[in-house]
């Protein structure tokens, strides 16, 4: 079979390139006050009520973690504090790459236009680029786009500004719920699920599975 060669290859970028730790920042605020089956669910409700957060009309990252952690608070019964919302937020542009990132990226780079597609504030997004150790063709962001994924918008946003298709594009996400099932929907026929281990596997939306971006050249035929 023909390798395919996509005009661009796009990415999601927290979680998928950069390493997200939202779970790590919960644990440093809580994990005095909450035993290890508590903490977890505390982790686990703070991502729902972030995804829930971003489902409506965009507003300001900061916004949504504030608003998810205050409603993760009230659910596990922990007294939310504005300062905690704040700490979070702050810590995103720290925040770098997994490990296998950077030598799979450079690869890849020097041969396809790489681009980013993330729920992401212009402000804290290219501290987080800068740190993957790879030339990027163009970042595009939540906030230019005034939308979130999943929402189509975003997808739709970056397909105008690139003047592509979805046919031109490969998109690589370790995340169905905010990626992947919404490019299945918009057309995007060639993506790539990096198995962080986010989510469960589920073929019906169509992809190549590589366990880390080491394993990206292989799938365009590098």
């Amino acid at each position: 079979m023909t390798t395919f060669r996509p005009k661009y290859i796009t990415f999601d970028c927290y979680g998928t390139l950069t390493n997200f730790q939202m779970a790590e920042a919960a644990r440093d605020l809580y994990s005095e006050q909450l035993d290890e089956p508590r903490m977890a669910e505390f982790i686990k409700n703070f991502a729902a009520y972030r995804l829930d957060e971003i489902l409506g009309d965009w507003k300001p990252y900061a916004e949504v973690v504030h608003n998810s952690l205050e409603r993760t608070c009230k659910r596990n019964g922990i007294k939310f504090r504005d300062e905690a919302a704040r700490m979070v937020y702050e810590r995103v542009p720290t925040w770098g790459p997994h490990a296998d990132v950077p030598a799979g990226l450079a690869k890849v780079a020097k041969e396809i236009p790489l681009v980013i597609l993330s729920n992401a504030m212009n402000s804290q997004i290219m501290s987080n680029v800068e740190k993957l150790g790879a030339q990027f063709h163009a970042v595009y962001t939540a906030e230019q786009a005034q939308s979130y994924k999943p929402r189509f918008k975003g997808f739709e946003y970056m397909l105008d500004m690139l003047g592509c298709g979805p046919q031109d594009i490969l998109h690589c996400s370790s995340s169905f719920r905010y990626d992947l099932m919404s490019a299945h929907d918009l057309g995007i026929k060639n993506k790539v699920w990096v198995n962080r281990g986010h989510e469960p596997a589920n073929p019906y939306y169509g992809y190549v599975e590589i366990a880390d971006i080491s394993g990206l050249p292989g799938v365009v035929g590098l």
